[in-house]
């Protein structure tokens, strides 16, 4: 009986430690990632207004890209503290853009509704391609990634980010600019 709750715990012990592993991961970029930040930097997708729009026009800027759609419940919960973030560290620099998987007329509708104030463009299936190269293997949502002015991707992030989170990631990014 001893010895089964030893291995149980022996168990425990290393699925706890792989977790923390792959959680860790998750958060910071491998070296292959890394090049993801100029392939980002590369892409365009069309805005709310049907005008394509280069990522490539906030290079110098802490840049904030978010991979989200309207179905989508934990994106809707970390917009609202995204939005009270650009309206705090905009003038410091930082520039958030989100991505929408999804419909434009739906994106259209979300964005006035809650009074999104940085840039939403389109997604499309090249949009799926780059949040693999940028690390999200299983394309889920949310996915946010962050680059520094230098267009060097410093984070990446899988799931809902809360204000504190992410303001933990941005702030040594504000006062290197």
């Amino acid at each position: 009986m001893r010895s089964h709750c030893l291995l149980i715990g022996l168990a425990a012990a290393v699925a706890l430690a792989g977790g923390l592993l792959i959680s860790s991961r998750m958060h910071e970029p491998d070296a292959q990632v890394e090049a993801g930040g100029d392939k980002l930097l590369a892409a365009a997708f069309y805005d709310l207004n049907g005008q394509r729009q280069s990522l490539s026009q906030w290079r110098g800027k802490v840049l904030v890209v978010n991979f989200w759609a309207t179905w989508c419940s934990p994106c809707r919960v970390e917009i609202p503290g995204f939005i009270e973030l650009h309206r705090e560290l905009a003038d410091q620099g930082v520039q958030f853009v989100g991505i929408a998987i999804d419909q434009g007329a739906k994106v259209n509708d979300f964005a006035r509704e809650l009074g999104v104030n940085y840039p939403l463009l389109i997604g499309e299936d090249s949009a799926l391609e780059l949040q693999r190269q940028l690390g999200d293997q299983a394309g889920g949502l949310p996915f946010t990634v962050v680059l520094d002015s230098s267009g060097r991707l410093v984070a990446r992030h899988l799931g809902g980010l809360s204000v504190t989170q992410l303001r933990g990631i941005l702030l040594p990014l504000v006062r290197r600019i």
